[in-house]
């Protein structure tokens, strides 16, 4: 199970911190599809800081810190439901799965297994 927990930590936390940089370089691809939800490009430097704090939290979850990498799980769980919410929100229902719905999927499987180990 421990090496379970670790791989699928170590992809939430790729994925977290690869999206953070395209938020805080703000990516063609994120312009365009933050425009499609109305969340304005001004938003974009919050959103991949809360980003990179889930990625680093999961690290130092992995490091030992185990209270510090759940509450990560559950920010970063917290963050993409906001997220799936203002796609549905938008009527951007057909970008959901491949977006936010795939970034929390691996937040809540971080989080079970986090809680597990």
């Amino acid at each position: 199970m421990f090496i379970t927990y670790v791989v699928v930590t170590a992809v939430t936390i790729a994925a977290n911190a690869g999206i953070a940089i395209a938020d805080l370089v703000k990516a063609d691809f994120v312009l365009a599809n933050s425009a499609k939800v109305d969340v304005p490009p001004s938003w974009l430097p919050m959103l991949g800081t809360l980003k990179a704090a889930g990625a680093v939290g999961l690290l130092l979850g992995l490091l030992g810190f185990q209270a510090i990498g759940v509450a990560a799980a559950i920010g970063l769980v917290a963050f993409y439901v906001g997220a799936i919410v203002a796609h549905v929100r938008a009527r951007e229902i057909n970008t959901i799965a491949p977006g936010p719905g795939a970034f929390l999927a691996l937040a809540v499987a971080s989080l079970v297994l986090a809680i597990a180990e």
